[in-house]
């Protein structure tokens, strides 16, 4: 069966905990800590399944007990696992995070395996089973910047990509920059929170979405989403200019999915027929509908 959307990036457990009173450096609460498959390719999927579609992933995922309890929680999900590339001597990928009343505290990402695995992920883009040079996949594709800075710039000019309706995830600001080559391929879409756009458009001084967009597309962006906590959110397309939407005002209880969860529903809402500001709050409101519930929920 072909799937609706590729999602290529990372696929990995969470380990999140989370208090709900604000929390300083060496501070020690009570809290709650919860294992839960994550990572942005794995957020973006399980949403775009949550609304009707049939993603598939392609990431790197160890042959462990790790990797098969979450090829388990994919497959349950509804995200189609067969495109994996399953490695024997690389652990499965672990993120782990502090969110305390206040937000998201600090977070490692352990993303080894999947750089380490590189290239190999993208083999079925090239071996016929999704697609390959001659006859390069022509869907959408959502991408996260947790590749390498290498693969991610050969991804920009590789004609397994030239086709591609490509939605790209900076994954965090820490990673950002490594998007840079891919902003001014034809058919990309970039959705960022404003420090990723800030590093990605070198506009340092931007204090809105809205400028930020701006300065993304003065860049050469052709399409960028732009987010900025619970203030105004802009979309930008080159030749069309920039428009903005307020987030519904909801209470925090999580954040760490948030953005991925809100590319997703401006996948499904293009893909429904929506125009620009439709898409724009469909997004607004499943982002605050996700934050704004207990985990677990």
């Amino acid at each position: 069966m072909t799937p609706d959307i590729l999602c290529i990036g990372s696929v990995l457990w969470d380990i999140i905990g989370r208090t709900h009173v604000p929390l300083a450096i060496g501070a020690d609460v009570p809290g709650r800590i919860t294992r839960l498959p994550g990572g942005v390719a794995f957020n973006i999927a399980m949403t775009l399944a949550k609304l009707g579609l049939k993603p598939s992933v392609l990431t790197a995922i160890g042959r462990d007990v790790a990797g098969d309890d979450l090829i388990a929680a994919c497959n349950r999900l509804g995200l189609a696992t067969d495109t994996v590339y399953r490695s024997d001597d690389l652990p499965t990928d672990i993120y782990m995070a502090i969110e305390a009343g206040q937000g998201l505290i600090a977070a490692i990402a352990d993303a080894h395996s999947l750089e380490a695995a590189g290239a190999k992920i993208l083999r079925p883009l090239s071996d016929g089973t999704l697609g390959s040079e001659q006859a390069p996949w022509t869907g959408m594709i959502a991408l996260d910047g947790n590749l390498t800075e290498s693969l991610l710039a050969e991804i920009a000019t590789s004609p397994l990509f030239a086709r591609a309706d490509l939605r790209l995830a900076p994954a965090s600001p820490g990673k950002a920059d490594r998007l840079a080559p891919l902003l001014r391929h034809r058919g990309a879409t970039l959705y960022a929170n404003l420090e990723e756009a800030r590093i990605l458009s070198g506009e340092s001084n931007a204090t809105t979405a809205a400028e930020a967009a701006e300065a993304l597309l003065m860049r050469g962006a052709g399409r960028v989403l732009v987010t900025h906590g619970g203030q105004p959110c802009a979309e930008g397309r080159a030749g069309l200019g920039v428009i903005t939407a307020l987030p519904p005002q909801v209470m925090v209880h999580r954040v760490t999915g948030a953005g991925d969860t809100f590319m997703a529903a401006h996948i499904v809402a293009e893909r429904r027929g929506a125009n620009r500001p439709t898409a724009l709050n469909a997004a607004l409101r499943a982002a605050a509908d996700f934050i704004s519930k207990e985990v677990g929920s």
